[in-house]
């Protein structure tokens, strides 16, 4: 996959189309503590656009602008993360959302392993690696193994969407996935505010 760094910000006149794939490196988990490093975009055309941000510096108004577009949809896996720490860091509520993680969990109930390298190596036959995947995303200077590992967490999501969706038709569970994506902004606001191990649906 072609990568393109890119310091800040994307391109004011680059045009990902209407659905993009999307994933961040941070410091850590924790988003009150671990900052947002990395952010990395691909239309789904063999090209990963790397946005890399230096620490306290988050304007990014062309990437702002992508992420709150009605008309582009988002594809993640495990958007609930991605989503809170660009409310956190960007200041943004990203939507519309689609994440390949929960599709996964809505249709492949015959096992718990609903990590990407899992999926795609099921649903697309592709083993990825996941070597970087504790490494210094705050370092001024990323590797090409850094760079090579983060593209490869948007490469695939393209073509998972197409067969999770296939797969959420055949099981008619496209609605429900659907109201799902559409939560995440909320469930986002709830891990920041304090509820983040809390289910407020129980009893």
């Amino acid at each position: 996959m072609k990568i393109l760094l890119h310091k800040g910000d994307l391109p004011a006149d680059l045009n990902l189309g209407p659905v993009v794939a999307i994933d961040s490196e941070t410091l850590g988990l924790n988003p009150f503590r671990d900052r947002l490093c990395l952010v990395q975009l691909s239309s789904g055309d063999g090209v990963c656009h790397a946005v890399q941000f230096a620490p306290g510096s988050y304007d990014a108004p062309n990437l702002k602008a992508m992420l709150t577009d009605p008309a582009t949809l988002k594809v993640f896996h495990f958007a609930r993360f991605d989503v809170a720490m660009f409310r956190r860091y960007l200041g943004v509520v990203t939507a519309p959302i689609y994440c390949t993680k929960i599709a996964s969990k809505l249709v492949r109930t015959y096992t718990d392993r609903h990590g990407l390298k899992d999926i795609v190596k099921e649903l697309l036959g592709v083993e990825i690696s996941k070597e970087q995947q504790s490494s210094d995303w705050g370092a001024p200077t990323l590797t090409d193994k850094q760079l090579a590992y983060a593209a490869n967490d948007v490469a695939y999501l393209h073509k998972l969407k197409v067969v999770l969706d296939t797969m959420l038709a055949r099981e008619h569970r496209t609605e429900l996935a659907k109201a799902c994506f559409d939560f995440l902004p909320s469930r986002a606001e709830l891990d920041l505010a304090g509820w983040g191990e809390v289910d407020i649906f129980a009893h």
